[in-house]
């Protein structure tokens, strides 16, 4: 999905009335998932649901009422820009291997006309990204005016997996840190609404999401033998998630830690988190800038 991707044509139906109404939250994870000062990564279970009393059943009944609400925001933060809108979204998802990134992508992000969707996922850097500062890469993949722009991992890895392998000294770590701070704070004063979600998923879960990949064949592209090599390490990246959190969580760039253990409760808290922001943006549909009246006149006597 990238901005220059073909919007699709038509609109999705209303909802039959008659079909089973979904839960809402009842407090809204913008609220029960920010981490906020003070943050411990070992008080969060990942097989919790805050805020959603409902099963697996009403979470995919919730995800697809509110599919076309997102959809439609979406749209209307779009349509604003083509009209002097600055606002834009970032959502950078980060999470241990497994833990559901692609997921939130393709079932959360999805719904939305990918005509305003820019999505980038972020592997090793190349060589020509290791000759420039960390945030070099990051910065040319940044989200346009009235698009959401959605990071498969991001600059995060830059403190996390070297900060655990070994591979930038603690004081380079450091000077990160702040790094960060100040790039979010200049995208926010910018127009940028960044939404920061860490996917919390227990190591249990993971080995059981590792085998189902080695069982499926159709799914044995998916496995790294080094996703072995970084659960080994999983205590280490769990106090690297911990610190990153508290070190860059901002009112300017929030953090929200989502219990991930569960694939659907994850997602329709990621979707309500979006939706939130989007709320909070209220985009408004660009006036005509032509007479409506005269354009329809027009229109019909052009038979």
């Amino acid at each position: 999905m990238t901005e220059t991707a073909k919007a699709p044509t038509g609109r999705r139906p209303d909802p039959d009335p008659d079909e089973r109404r979904p839960l809402d939250f009842e407090t809204s994870p913008t609220e029960l998932l920010r981490a906020g000062s003070g943050f411990e990564l070992g008080a969060v279970d990942p097989g919790s649901k805050p805020g959603y009393s409902g099963a697996k059943a009403d979470g995919k009944v919730t995800l697809e009422a509110m599919d076309p609400v997102l959809d439609e925001l979406q749209e209307r933060l779009f349509a604003a820009s083509r009209s002097g809108g600055e606002d834009r979204i970032l959502l950078i998802l980060q999470g241990m291997d497994t833990s559901g990134k692609g997921g939130i992508v393709r079932h959360v992000i999805g719904a939305a006309d990918p005509q305003g969707i820019h999505h980038h996922a972020f592997k090793a850097p190349t060589p020509e990204e290791r000759e420039h500062d960390f945030l070099w890469r990051v910065e040319r993949q940044l989200p346009g005016r009235g698009i959401i722009g959605v990071f498969d991992r991001s600059h995060y890895e830059d403190v996390l997996v070297q900060r655990v392998r070994g591979l930038a000294p603690e004081e380079e770590i450091e000077r990160r840190y702040g790094a960060i701070r100040e790039f979010e704070e200049k995208l926010a004063r910018s127009g940028t609404h960044v939404l920061k979600v860490m996917l919390h998923i227990s190591k249990e879960e993971q080995r059981e999401r590792l085998l189902e990949r080695l069982d499926r064949p159709d799914k044995h592209w998916k496995f790294s033998p080094g996703d072995i090599d970084e659960r080994a390490l999983w205590d280490d990246y769990q106090r690297a998630y911990e610190t990153a959190i508290r070190r860059t969580d901002t009112d300017s760039a929030p953090w929200f830690v989502v219990p991930a253990d569960r694939k659907w409760y994850a997602r329709i808290a990621v979707q309500q988190l979006l939706i939130d922001v989007l709320h909070g943006i209220d985009p408004q549909w660009p006036p005509a800038a032509f007479d409506v009246d005269e354009q329809r006149a027009r229109l019909l006597a052009s038979d």
